[in-house]
Order: structure tokens, then sequence, then C-alpha cells
């Protein structure tokens, strides 16, 4: 089927029709297009194969409710969700885009540590979700170091062992890490929050997109920031203002990001091998 005759069934499921469309960037798992609908309302669809990633789309629409659900930062509508074909699709609230208002970071670090104050009776979600195309799983937790071991770092490490690689744990490396994860309440977290995943909106403000959600230990957040840069200073300045955290955060965001380099080591190979065994290392 085509794009075009795709789009159409799309807006037809949703009682619009398509005035027209463009792409958009997707990454490697998602095709995203923004559309114009004949009475010119703008929106945005994500489009999948639905026996490839089962339940993705449900589950970001979860996702993205909750994080919306505080009403602290800019998050994307969730329009509709469904099926047409073998493809699933999600549809979306547009967001144009502007110039970084001159308060963005400090906004940025304000609002964040305000969507991390929302938090849980427990660590997990109500439902698995994708961390990029891999499972990601949520079952509850009572505290942060049980949830972090063996809702995030087991499965990736097994999944890691699975396709041959040597990860050299020693005996004491779940004892000593749990040691050092501080016991705070859980956080409401975006989960994959690289620089990619949030756009400046038409007020100059930060919106969040593409999360993984879930009620987890709130310095992932923050250490996945740090992975690959793109944040100014200042966000985390005024995050700690606003929400300070436990003493020693600097030491603990290798162990944070344990978890994204093993995600990229899953999904993109050999290139992330040394950086997982370093911190493993560094904790052993």
């Amino acid at each position: 089927m085509s794009v075009a005759k795709l789009l159409e069934k799309i807006a037809k499921q949703n009682n619009f029709g398509v005035r027209s469309y463009s792409r958009l960037t997707g990454g490697d798992i998602n095709e995203v297009f923004k559309l114009t609908s004949e009475e010119g309302e703008k929106s945005v669809v994500k489009i999948n194969h639905a026996d490839k990633y089962p339940g993705m789309f449900k589950a970001e629409k979860a996702g993205l409710e909750e994080l919306a659900r505080p009403g602290v930062i800019d998050i994307p509508k969730v329009l509709a969700v469904g099926e047409t074909g073998d493809s699933a699709y999600l549809l979306l609230e547009y967001k144009a885009t502007a110039r970084r208002a001159p308060h963005f970071a400090e906004s940025f670090g304000k609002q964040l540590a305000e969507l991390h104050k929302t938090t849980s009776e427990e660590f997990g979600f109500p439902e698995d979700n994708y961390i990029g195309s891999l499972p990601q799983y949520n079952k509850s937790s009572e505290s942060a170091a049980d949830f972090y071991i063996s809702r995030r770092l087991s499965p990736q490490l097994k999944m890691a062992k699975d396709q041959g690689y040597s990860l050299q744990l020693s005996e004491y490396f779940f004892k000593n890490i749990s040691e050092i994860i501080p016991e705070e309440s859980p956080a409401l977290i975006h989960g994959d929050l690289w620089n990619g995943n949030y756009l400046v909106n038409e007020k100059g403000l930060p919106c969040l997109i593409d999360p993984a959600t879930s009620y987890a230990p709130r310095e992932m957040d923050l250490a996945m920031m740090k992975l690959f840069g793109g944040f100014e200073e200042d966000v985390f300045t005024v995050y700690n203002d606003y929400f300070p955290l436990s003493p020693g955060m600097e030491e603990r965001i290798p162990l944070w990001q344990l978890y994204y380099l093993l995600v990229h080591l899953n999904l993109f190979g050999k290139g992330y091998q040394a950086s997982v065994s370093n911190i493993i290392k560094q904790y052993s």
C-alpha cells in the first residue's frame, strides 16, 4: 500500500481528510509524518509494522498521558492509537517549534524537577513498554535498587549474554550497586531523555517526546541527559535548586548510564562493549 493510501485510511478512521502530508525524522523504528487536514488542522502520525513491535504505541500513549497528567511540562496530546491492515499508528498533536526562550534552560530544569516530584507507591509502571525497539519491563518493585537491578540491568545483561557478549560481573557487583543507590521515592521519569527526545515548542519552552516512561530513580533521567550531551549545565543547576539531589550523584552517573549503554550495545553492537565493561569493572 502506498504511503498516501495508508495515511488516507488512518485519517478516515479518525474522521478527517488529508489535504497534504510531509515526512518527518522518525529514527529507525517508525515512519513519522506531519498531516494537514482538509480543514487546515495539523497532526503527527507515527507508523510501524503492527506485528514487529506489538503494543508499542499503546504503551507510548500510556506513557505520554502519564507524563502530561501533572501538567508541569509540555507533552503532545495523544489523539488516537490504532491499526489499519498490517500497520499500527499513533496519532499525536502537532507541536510547532521556535527558538529557545531566553530562560529555556531555567524552565527546563524547573519543569523536569517538578515532573520528578510526581511519585507513586512503588517503582514500575502499570504495563511494560519499550526503550527504543527493545522491551522494557515495569513489574512493580518496592525499592529503587531492586527495580534497577531486576527490571533494568538484568534483562539487558541477559540479552547481551545471549548475543554473545562477554561481560565479567563479579559476585559483588549487584551487592555493591544496591548499597549506593539512594533510597528515594519513585519518580515519574521520561526514561529515554537524550537530546533528540525533546522539542522547543512555539513558546520557546521544552516539550518531551518519545518516552520510555516509568516510576523509577530520578537520577536515571539526569544521567541519560549527560550521556550524549546537548543539555546546558544550567538545566542541572536549576534542577538541583528546585529538587536537591542526594549526595554523591556525580559518582553514580556511570551506574545509571550503564543501563542505557547496555541498550545501545544490544541495539547497535560491540562499539559500546568497552564502555559497558569499564562501568561494570568500576562497581565490581
